[in-house]
């Protein structure tokens, strides 16, 4: 007897999930599989699983939402796939299956989504863990256990200091009226990366750009479309494609950002979001190109470089940053992993997965131990908090900084 999938499937792209003929090439790229080392946490494990579920061969079960929401989501089969199966929609498609399916799945997802896309939430929240911080109330806290080792702790633990927010636009003498550049900020940049914010803004100036950061610019949306929340998320896409108008190129302060301002052409389809992001670029290539401007002052350090999975496998520019930094004199330049695999950060996994996202991590922890850097950067500010928190825990205090806070500070004034 045939089997007809769920009319619940119907959204689920089956003619791309059929394009992996399940060859495994893609097993040694996938930290999850490498991990675990069971297929069904694998990238084929998973389109089976997806497929299954889309046709009604396999039932919705805990563990089969296990073995989904383990993926990281890192993209590294998809960028050494020669079927080029497009695996991140896919993954997108089947949380959001399992979401339509059982919605109390995503009902947490709700109000975190809410904070993050609203800049006025998101700058109240900054004051309420700045008076924290500073009142003692956190040292207080983290030295009697309060927290306990749940989530909340979890959570806590990964809190940078946090600056208030800065000003990005600045009056700029740009060479011409296509130096215009906008900088997408993100809903997490200005809350914990204030610096690096302001370094963006220094150093583009400095590169004769004028860079501006819309105001009505809200969150990439990659939370909802990864957690299962697709229509939010492409309510978010569309709100940022009117707050970017123009033809400027759009450079995002942290990779993951960029890598869903890219999706965007994928997630809406329509001419106008293609073009959206056919203007996406990788800020520190985009500085690159103006390199010489920059007046540095020598650093003599040792720094170690994380690219993360979004700038490796989706903006596939993984050595922007170290052709960046190399302008400035005197400088070391390592690589944190010679194999660049996933830190276990990916998102909200370094939440709600914390003993397997910290067994990804500890190789590159391994990796601090040996080489003693002077600083760490990376590019994406998950990676940052998940590598800085791991760091303390190691009784580490090398600092994880954004590459563009490092080269601002060597700016000659």
């Amino acid at each position: 007897m045939a089997i007809v999938a769920p009319t619940s499937a119907a959204a689920f792209p089956l003619a791309e999930a059929d394009l992996c003929v399940k060859c495994g090439l893609c097993l040694p790229h996938c930290p999850t599989y490498l991990d675990a080392r069971n297929e069904a946490d694998s990238p084929r494990g998973r389109i089976a699983l997806m497929q299954g579920l889309a046709t009604g061969v396999i039932d919705q079960t805990a563990k089969l939402e296990l073995h989904l929401d383990g993926c990281l989501s890192c993209r590294a089969c998809e960028a050494v796939c020669p079927a080029k199966v497009p695996y991140g929609a896919l993954i997108d498609a089947g949380r959001a299956l399992l979401a339509e399916r059982r919605p109390a799945r995503v009902r947490a997802l709700a109000p975190l989504s809410v904070l993050l896309s609203h800049r006025p939430l998101r700058r109240a929240l900054g004051a309420l863990l700045r008076l924290y911080q500073r009142s003692g109330m956190q040292k207080l806290l983290r030295r009697s256990g309060a927290l306990g080792r749940g989530r909340i702790a979890r959570l806590e633990g990964l809190l940078p200091q946090i600056a208030a927010a800065t000003r990005v636009d600045r009056p700029t003498i740009a060479d011409s009226a296509n130096d215009s550049v906008q900088l997408f900020v993100g809903c997490v940049s200005d809350l914990v990366e204030a610096e690096a914010v302001d370094a963006a803004a220094r150093l583009f100036a400095a590169c004769g750009y004028a860079l501006r950061s819309p105001a009505a610019q809200t969150c990439c949306g990659a939370l909802d479309q990864h957690g299962g929340r697709p229509a939010t998320a492409r309510g978010l896409a569309a709100h940022n494609l009117t707050a970017f108008a123009g033809d400027a190129p759009i450079v995002a302060m942290a990779s993951g950002c960029g890598a869903s301002l890219l999706d965007y052409a994928t997630m809406l389809g329509s001419a106008e979001a293609r073009r959206f992001a056919a203007r996406v670029r990788d800020p520190a290539r985009l500085l690159l190109a103006r390199a010489e401007r920059l007046q540095l002052q020598p650093l003599r350090a040792r720094v170690a470089i994380h690219v993360p999975c979004t700038q490796q496998n989706v903006l596939r520019d993984p050595q922007a940053t170290r052709a960046l930094l190399a302008h400035i004199p005197q400088i070391e330049l390592l690589e944190l992993e010679s194999d660049q695999r996933c830190c276990g950060a990916a998102g909200l996994n370094f939440v709600t997965q914390p003993q397997a996202s910290d067994r990804l991590l500890e190789p590159k922890l391994a990796a601090a131990r040996r080489l003693q850097p002077d600083f760490i950067v990376s590019a994406n500010i998950g990676c940052s908090l998940h590598l800085s928190a791991g760091l303390r825990r190691d009784g580490s205090t090398v600092p994880v900084l954004h590459p563009l806070t490092l080269l601002a500070r060597q700016l000659r004034a």
